[in-house]
């Protein structure tokens, strides 16, 4: 089968996205399946099986720091193309703009690259801008995975704007209009969680038969407890975008904050490189020598920070499913989460982990405090965790899985118009 996703934003470190694109594509290409990615910046990091064609930008605004790696080089009229020069002025203020033009960036390459042999299905990762529909409207099978729904990010950080500019600025900064709009009009939406796919209801106005629930996964064969590595008395890990407001980090720093003096703690973030937002927050609330940063650790370095730490905290104010809590709980590694969103649905509750209220610094610290005092408890609480994800979630299986929606999707083309392929080929090798 000859698949294309559609990725905009795809780096490991960009978040969840760019993990569920590295493993899924690998899973398929493992599978026998030709893999395509048309990818934005930062470039994903892909398996050597899948094949990558990556678009360059004209937004020197997000990427001034890699402008050799990102930014076409071309002749400098070329600067004032109607394109090229609206994707400069206007991404400087709207993500709706960054996504919208790489995805009629990506309808183009896509175009460019079908001239011999189609794609089966294109599978947009969350990009849901106006190219998305036009590949849907030139006759393509298109479905798209929404990880959560960005109103859900507008709706928090509007919650925290300090000042009418910045109220402004997140009100224009986030795409709902087009997303909305896309996404009600190709022919299915994938979700990570039940609580994701509840939220995009709600955020789409879309019936639940548009909907599919599957699951991410964890890689097993690498995230898994280390004999040879014990965990740290008192240590607290939390690993995310801290850049995100939406990541709950600082009712982390508040919880540990109201437990300075009375438990012991040391806390290790793990972040994407260049993020500021964290070490002014650690800074603002007196928390210096409590907290060490790390970024840019390969993945076995991050499975070792997993099984080193005693427990980690996903303070978020909404998952749509919640990586780093499943990643942890694989190595033997207890979860304090909130129950926002999809994490409930990761973290078992007394189990192999504690859930609290979002956005409340005083239950973290609570909960903080009692595994951090109860060593036994959180050896008990890690090996259930890592029952619970190795037996529920594999990376396998989201392939497999995803592949069934595939069949499914082209069977309703081939009914009502014919299919681009033969829909009685085996999907599965």
């Amino acid at each position: 089968m000859r698949i294309c996703f559609i990725q905009a934003q795809g780096h490991m470190y960009s978040g969840g996205q760019g993990v569920y694109l590295h493993y899924v594509t690998r899973e398929l290409a493992r599978m026998g399946h030709d893999v395509h990615v048309i990818a934005g910046v930062p470039y994903p990091t892909v398996a050597p099986e899948v094949s990558i064609h990556r678009l360059k930008t004209f937004s020197f605004w997000s990427y001034l720091d890699a402008f050799d790696e990102y930014a076409y080089r071309t002749h400098p009229l070329t600067f004032f193309h109607p394109l090229n020069f609206f994707e400069f002025a206007s991404t400087r203020y709207t993500l709706s703009s960054l996504l919208n033009i790489f995805s009629l960036r990506a309808y183009h390459k896509l175009n460019e690259l079908e001239r011999e042999v189609p794609f089966d299905v294109i599978h947009d990762n969350q990009t849901l801008g106006y190219g998305i529909w036009l590949m849907k409207q030139s006759g393509r099978p298109v479905v798209a995975n929404v990880h959560h729904p960005l109103a859900i990010d507008r709706q928090n950080e509007v919650q925290q704007a300090r000042s009418l500019g910045k109220l402004v600025s997140r009100l224009l900064w986030f795409p709902w209009v087009m997303q909305h709009w896309v996404a009600s009009r190709i022919d299915t939406i994938i979700t990570g969680s039940d609580a994701s796919a509840e939220s995009v209801m709600d955020t789409f106005d879309l019936p639940r038969k548009h909907i599919r629930v599957i699951h991410d996964g964890v890689e097993a064969e690498t995230f898994h407890p280390l004999p040879e590595v014990t965990s740290e008395p008192d240590s607290v890990l939390f690993v995310g975008n801290t850049e995100d407001k939406n990541k709950g980090l600082r009712f982390l720093l508040e919880a540990l904050r109201l437990l300075r003096g009375e438990t012991p703690f040391h806390l290790t973030v793990v972040h994407r490189p260049g993020s500021h937002e964290a070490p002014r927050l650690v800074r603002e609330l007196g928390l210096h020598g409590k907290v060490t940063f790390l970024e840019q650790l390969s993945t076995d370095e991050l499975v070792r920070v997993y099984n080193g730490a005693q427990l980690l905290v996903s303070p978020s104010l909404y998952e749509g499913f919640g990586l780093p809590a499943a990643e942890a709980q694989a190595c033997g590694t207890p979860v304090i989460a909130t129950s926002a969103g999809a994490l409930p649905e990761i973290v078992e509750d007394g189990v192999s982990g504690m859930i609290v209220p979002p956005g409340d610094a005083a239950a973290l610290a609570k909960a903080i405090a009692i595994l951090i005092q109860d060593p036994e408890r959180c050896l008990q609480m890690g090996e259930a965790g890592a029952r619970r994800i190795r037996e529920r979630f594999s990376w396998r299986r989201t392939a497999e899985e995803t592949l069934t929606l595939y069949e499914e999707v082209l069977s309703r083309y081939g009914a009502a118009r014919g299919s681009r392929r033969d829909v009685t080929q085996p999907l599965v090798s």
